[in-house]
C-alpha cells in the first residue's frame, strides 16, 4: 500500500446520507490508529456538517463559497492547513450534494495537477432511495425538474461505486428494485447496500474503499448549461441563530417542530425538498434533526436529551423553491415556533441564493496514463 495519504471522497445528491457515512467512515480509521482529516464543502458559510462532525470532535476543515471543483486551489490549501501540525493517513472529502463531474474537475486534477501526491480510493456515490427510485423508474414524480435529475443521474454515472443507503428504512422490495434500477441503467457500476445509521453493510462499503488500483477512470460527457439550470433550480439557505429563552426548553422537541413546521409551509408552494436540516448546540451537547424529501417525516438524527435556556441553531435548507419564498418561510415558521416555546431568536448571519453556473479550475477529460 502506498506511504501517500488516502484520498476519500464520498459523493450524492442532497439528503443521501453524506455526512453520517464520512462521520462512521472517520471514526472507523481512527479506530485502526489513522490520522484522519476532513473537508466538507458548501456554496455558503455556516455549514449543518462542519458542525455536526466537528462537535464530534472530529478534525475538519471546510471549503465554502463554492464546490470543490470550482476552488481547487481553496480545497489542496484546506488538506495543507489541515496537515500542517501532522501529515493524515486519511483525507475524506464531502463534496455539494447538488454537483457532478467531480471525477474530471477534482479527482483527475489531484493526479496530474496538484504537487503532493495522494493515493486515490475508489469514488463512491451513495443513492438517497427517496427520490432515487422515483427518478430512475422514470415516472417524472421526483419532484424535481429534468435538469436536476439530470444531475441526479450523472453523479451515478461518473462513480466507481454506488451504494443505496438508508436500506434499514426500506422494504426488501424497495431494495430490490433500486439494484435492479441501477444495475440496468449503470451496467457494470458495482452497487452496495448500506445503512450509514446502523452500520449495515458499513464492512463491505470499507473494503470496497480499501481496494487498490486506479481509479476515477469513467469519460463522461456533461452538458453544463443543463447541469447551471439543475442547480440553479434550488434555493439555498444557510442560517446561524442565537436562541435564548427565560425558561428551559427542550431542544429536541423544538428543533423537530420546526422543521415539521417548515415542512408544512414549503408543501403549499409545492416546493420539493432536496434536504433541509438543522443543528442546535448549546454547552457542549448538541442535536439535529433533517428532512430528506417533502414526502417524509422530520427525523432526530441526532437527540441531545438536553433542556436548555440557550443554544446556537444552524438552519441549512436546500429546496426547489424561489430564494425569497424559502427566506420569508424559514423566518416566519421559526419566529412562530419560536413563540410558543418562549423563546427570543437573534439571526446572526442569513444567506440565501441559487447557486452560480459551476466553472471548474481543471477540467481533465482523460486519466493519466
Amino acid at each position: 500500500m502506498s506511504d501517500n495519504p488516502r484520498f476519500i471522497m464520498i459523493g450524492g445528491f442532497l439528503g443521501a446520507g453524506k455526512t453520517t457515512t464520512v462521520s462512521r467512515l472517520a471514526k472507523h480509521y481512527l479506530a485502526l490508529g489513522k490520522r484522519v482529516v476532513i473537508v466538507t464543502n458548501d456554496q455558503a458559510t455556516d455549514l449543518v456538517d462542519t458542525n455536526l462532525l466537528r462537535s464530534q470532535g472530529l478534525d475538519v476543515g471546510e471549503v465554502a463559497g463554492s464546490c470543490f471543483c470550482c476552488n481547487f486551489n481553496e480545497l489542496t490549501r484546506t488538506v495543507e492547513r489541515l496537515s500542517e501540525s501532522q501529515r493524515p493517513d486519511i483525507v475524506i472529502a464531502e463534496p455539494v450534494g447538488s454537483c457532478t463531474d467531480l471525477v474530471a474537475t477534482v479527482i483527475r486534477p489531484l493526479q496530474q495537477v496538484y504537487s503532493v501526491p495522494f493515493d486515490i480510493a475508489p469514488y463512491g456515490v451513495i443513492i438517497k432511495p427517496s427520490h432515487g427510485l422515483k427518478i430512475l423508474q422514470g415516472t417524472r414524480k421526483g419532484g424535481f425538474s429534468p435538469q436536476a435529475e439530470y444531475i441526479f443521474r450523472k453523479q451515478i454515472e461518473e462513480a466507481d461505486f454506488v451504494i443505496i443507503n438508508r436500506i434499514d428504512e426500506l422494504s426488501e422490495a424497495a431494495v430490490s428494485e433500486l439494484t435492479t434500477l441501477i444495475e440496468s441503467q449503470f451496467p457494470g457500476t458495482p452497487c452496495l447496500k448500506m445503512s450509514a445509521t446502523s452500520g449495515q453493510g458499513f464492512d463491505s462499503f470499507c473494503e470496497y474503499l480499501d481496494l487498490q488500483g486506479v481509479f476515477g477512470t469513467k469519460a463522461m460527457d456533461v452538458d453544463y448549461d443543463v447541469y447551471a439550470e439543475g442547480e440553479a433550480e434550488l434555493g439555498w439557505l444557510n442560517a446561524q441563530v442565537i436562541l435564548t429563552s427565560e425558561s428551559s426548553f427542550e431542544l429536541d422537541t423544538f428543533l423537530l417542530l420546526l422543521l415539521e413546521r417548515v415542512n408544512v409551509e414549503l408543501v403549499q408552494y409545492s416546493a420539493e425538498v432536496a434536504h433541509l436540516k438543522a443543528i442546535g448546540m448549546t454547552e457542549g451537547k448538541f442535536a439535529v434533526a433533517n428532512i430528506v424529501s417533502s414526502s417524509s417525516a422530520p427525523q432526530l438524527s441526532i437527540g441531545s436529551a438536553a433542556s436548555v435556556k440557550t443554544a446556537d441553531l444552524v438552519i441549512n435548507a436546500r429546496v426547489a423553491v424561489d430564494p425569497e419564498t424559502l427566506t420569508e418561510t424559514i423566518q416566519r415558521t421559526l419566529r412562530s415556533v419560536c413563540q410558543e416555546f418562549g423563546i427570543t431568536e437573534t439571526t446572526r448571519t442569513l444567506q440565501c441564493f441559487r447557486p452560480g453556473r459551476p466553472v471548474p479550475t481543471h477540467r481533465l477529460e482523460s486519466s493519466p496514463s
